[in-house]
């Protein structure tokens, strides 16, 4: 059966995302970024999280030249306009904080930075898979944006936080967590 990718890419739309904008320097330090919502948590111990980077895009060439490191910008709920402007719809001026200690440019406003330096590539097709491994991390008070079938959305007001539960990826699963009962 042949895949049609337009049918792949509706279907993968279903499942919803956080939406992020990847970081670094260009050659000149001149700061590029863009819009991906191909991210992940890999690993705590050591810390890896993954992006999925185009392999035409001019940010997959600049984090290939040299290792550079990058930040994962996790946007807030009121950053659409910033996202766009990432994913190749510029439409205002972007405001950078001061770089990360491994030297990765960061977004003004965002939920959360995640800076890394480059820990492996893979190839994934017309994509590039990048580990990163975190050296420094930032959260901020605030919701997410989300994407879901194309379109951004923000949580609603009825939102509960939800446990892992018993689950070994759930917090009490760590090593390095104290269940409640032990403390």
């Amino acid at each position: 059966m042949a895949i049609d990718p337009r049918e792949l890419r509706r279907c993968l739309g279903h499942f919803a995302t956080g939406v992020t904008v990847i970081t670094c320097q260009g050659a000149d330090g001149t700061p590029h970024g863009a819009t991906v919502n191909a991210f992940t948590a890999v690993s705590l111990d050591p810390p890896l999280v993954l992006v999925s980077l185009d392999r035409r895009s001019r940010l997959c060439a600049l984090v290939e030249q040299e290792r550079r490191p990058f930040t994962v910008n996790v946007l807030a709920a009121g950053q659409k306009e910033l996202a766009l402007h990432f994913a190749g719809r510029p439409n205002q001026d972007v405001a950078w904080l001061p770089d990360s200690a491994c030297g990765a440019p960061r977004l003004d406003g965002a939920l959360a930075h995640i800076s890394c330096t480059p820990w492996q590539a893979y190839d994934g097709g017309d994509h590039v898979l990048y580990l990163g491994e975190v050296q420094e991390f930032l959260i901020h008070d605030g919701a997410p944006l989300l994407f879901h079938t194309g379109r951004f959305h923000h949580l609603g007001d009825d939102h509960e936080p939800v446990l892992w539960g018993d689950s070994a990826d759930g917090p009490a699963g760590q090593s390095w967590i104290t269940p409640a009962a032990a403390r």
